[in-house]
């Protein structure tokens, strides 16, 4: 069968692990030659290059902080050098850490509202301003969360960012939709990731998993499959909608009650 994404370009932000990896590569395996960038040109990034090359795509790294606008620019013009030009956006990277509402130290507010919010808002405006200016059309995809719209205790600035890039990417698709670039958000559920293990550790994650709906975790392929289609001409009538990629997560009582400690 065709690849979905032949001679597409794409950059996807925070592509050294978990989520970002798996949407690279699953954009990767659908044709799109891509610009992978995380913070700093780490061993795990020449890692995901070396598995994009293996499937015959073309990569480029971009290290820089997704987090700062100066870097947003540097990252967004390097991926642009690189391949010519963007056609897909997959913006990944977000801060998370768990602090009761009452003892949440501002630092922490600051962090997370730039990190997961402002961020996704300078580098998708970068990107889509090269789409614009190279005649329209497009795809931005934003990487949300459950936490949205579900609530986990200790989780209130990310969980307000999340909603905010929500309202932010539906805000966003009707501005461009005169340019036809359509602009989606997926909701990942619990993810089996790097940093969830981290976070949880893994007997935690054994514990839970084959409790929830489907049985199991989510893995960043499953997330990857899903920015694969919205990155398609399949998708072309899908702009505005938030695709949530969860396994039944939101459809239990209440979230899991786990601890980080």
């Amino acid at each position: 069968m065709p690849l979905k994404l032949s001679g597409k370009q794409a950059l996807v932000t925070g592509a050294a692990r978990g989520i970002g990896r798996g949407c690279a590569l699953a954009l990767a395996r659908e044709g799109a030659d891509v610009a992978i960038n995380d913070r700093t040109e780490t061993a795990e990034l020449r890692s995901v290059k070396a598995e994009i090359e293996a499937l015959g795509r073309r990569a480029v790294l971009v290290a820089g902080d997704a987090f700062a606008r100066e870097s947003c620019e540097r990252i967004a013009a390097g991926a642009i050098d690189g391949l010519g030009r963007l056609d897909i956006l997959v913006s990944v990277p977000a801060y998370s850490r768990r602090s009761m509402f009452l003892d949440c130290p501002p630092e922490l507010v600051t962090r997370t509202l730039e990190g997961t919010l402002a961020a996704a808002f300078w580098m998708s405006q970068l990107v889509a301003r090269h789409m614009v200016a190279r005649g329209g059309r497009g795809k931005i995809i934003f990487m949300s969360s459950v936490q949205a719209r579900m609530v986990h205790v200790g989780c209130a600035p990310y969980a307000a960012a999340k909603a905010g890039l929500n309202q932010l990417a539906l805000t966003i698709a009707a501005e461009l939709a005169p340019h036809r670039i359509n602009v989606n958000v997926i909701e990942p559920g619990w993810i089996d990731t790097p940093g969830e293990r981290e976070a949880f550790g893994d007997a935690a994650i054994a514990e839970h998993a084959p409790a929830m709906p489907w049985g199991r975790l989510g893995t960043p392929d499953d997330i990857g499959h899903a920015a694969a289609f919205l990155a398609s001409d399949e998708a072309d009538y899908v702009t505005g909608t938030v695709l949530r990629v969860d396994g039944g997560y939101c459809l239990q009582q209440k979230a899991p009650t786990v601890s980080s400690a």
